[in-house]
């Protein structure tokens, strides 16, 4: 009987914020980090197109299992939207399709702007990862076909006329809920005032849990590899990694003590107890000696464990 292949790459855990620079895929961050790190296991929290800058969270080993909590968070972008052209792809890189003389004025962006906050319904671009019948969406696009996609619910928390520059560009700030298009806001934007529009530029600041600040520029990660010795360049490269718990901020936190952590991570609950203790929760986390133990719910007294770390 053969032996168990054993995963290649180290057991390294944790969250690295990328600042993710132009013409850079998603996966091709995801696949430079994971080489850098020699880690095991790699993911991202949400894809940013290639012509988009800034917060890209990665997930390595353990912290895949909370990539769910960041994709479901807050994200605010920046970006600037130029008039007088719709594009098959909403952005810079695609062919213009509808053109128009007619510039909006300032009052009249600020007038519109109401009518896209709160929840309201998108319909994503024709080059999505929308899945039409099987399909994706960007796939039946290059194909040449012009597929009906659906509408959804989205939720913006705010939206702000940042500046006009001059007549032909406008730049944005928006903070919005999951799966919102910031690339069919400004094809709506155009269409709405009746000038047409595409994504200039977008730069992406925040994704809930994570602030700015905690950003790593690509170059400064590279820069690490002329670090000849193996173990310095790995612990300068680790040093720059968030706690895997910081992606569960917004949930209710435990802490427990090595026995009860023992028994969390063999699968099985733990009785909470105390003035404080929360009641009944549908997820909350457990850590102990300040490191993640595991996810689960609570109810009837007891912690009981869904997910594990290691």
């Amino acid at each position: 009987m053969s032996k168990p292949r054993k995963p290649k790459g180290r057991p390294i855990s944790g969250w690295l914020i990328l600042d993710k620079p132009v013409d850079f895929g998603s996966t091709e961050a995801v696949s430079k980090i994971k080489w850098l790190f020699k880690a095991q296991k790699c993911g991202h929290a949400g894809t940013l197109d290639p012509l988009a800058s800034g917060m890209l969270p990665i997930a390595l080993g353990d912290a895949t299992k909370t990539v769910p909590y960041v994709m479901d968070g807050r994200k605010i972008y920046e970006f600037t939207v130029t008039w007088g052209e719709q594009r098959s792809t909403d952005d810079l890189e695609g062919e213009v399709i509808e053109s128009s003389d007619k510039r909006p004025t300032e009052d009249e962006i600020l007038a519109l702007l109401p009518n896209y906050t709160g929840v309201i319904n998108q319909v994503p671009p024709q080059f999505s990862a929308i899945k039409i019948a099987g399909e994706r969406a960007y796939d039946l696009a290059r194909e040449g076909e012009t597929v009906e996609i659906p509408s959804r619910e989205v939720e913006i928390y705010r939206l702000t006329l940042l500046e006009c520059e001059n007549e032909n560009t406008a730049h944005f700030e928006v903070e919005c809920g999951k799966g919102t298009y910031v690339r069919a806001l400004a094809r709506d934007f155009g269409r709405d005032l009746g000038c047409f529009g595409h994504i200039s530029g977008l730069r992406r600041t925040f994704v809930a849990p994570f602030a700015e600040e905690t950003m790593i520029p690509l170059a400064e990660l590279v820069a690490l590899e002329d670090i000849q010795d193996d173990e310095e360049r790995l612990a300068a490269l680790d040093a720059l990694l968030i706690d895997t718990s910081e992606a569960l901020s917004s949930l209710p936190h435990l802490i427990v003590n090595d026995d009860q952590a023992h028994r969390l991570k063999m699968g099985n609950p733990i009785l909470v107890r105390g003035r404080d203790a929360p009641v009944e929760e549908s997820e909350a986390y457990a850590t102990a000696r300040g490191k993640l133990i595991a996810i689960g719910e609570i109810g009837q007294g007891e912690f009981r464990p869904k997910r594990v770390f290691g």
